[in-house]
């Protein structure tokens, strides 16, 4: 049997099956928060639309983070960016929201949100949002 760990309370998601889009980034504990190191996220499948003509826009992400006290769990993050599936939402401002929840969600000593957008019209878009400074030790 296996045992039910404290730190895994507040995991909603992670193992359920028939989840849905939802705006949550939830964590668990980090067990080694005196020491810097890196966690990277990367997806390649997330869409939303252009708030102006309603089209489709794709987009690959890096997350870059030096954890403190929390880290956000995976799947909730896979369900926080699949809210945005349906939303109009400038390149800009999607990646600003994005490490603005992270931020307030497990308060990184230092994190990177890099979105590039798919070109549209001949023109595609980057955009880089950080939070803190990079800590030297992390690298």
């Amino acid at each position: 049997m296996i045992e039910v760990n404290p730190e895994h309370e507040n995991l909603s998601e992670l193992g359920k099956g028939g989840t849905q889009p939802q705006r949550v980034l939830e964590t668990f504990p980090n067990r080694n928060p005196e020491r810097d190191y890196i966690v990277d996220l990367h997806t390649n499948e997330f869409t939303c639309l252009c708030p102006k003509t309603g089209q489709p826009d794709f987009a690959d992400i890096v997350i870059r983070y030096v954890p403190d006290q929390k880290i956000v769990e995976s799947k909730s993050l896979k369900l926080y960016l699949w809210s945005y599936r349906d939303e109009g939402v400038f390149h800009e401002h999607f990646a600003n929201l994005l490490l603005d929840d992270l931020v307030a969600a497990i308060e990184p000593r230092w994190c990177r949100v890099e979105v590039t957008f798919n070109a549209r019209g001949g023109i595609g878009i980057t955009v880089s949002a950080d939070h803190g400074a990079f800590p030297e030790a992390a690298y």
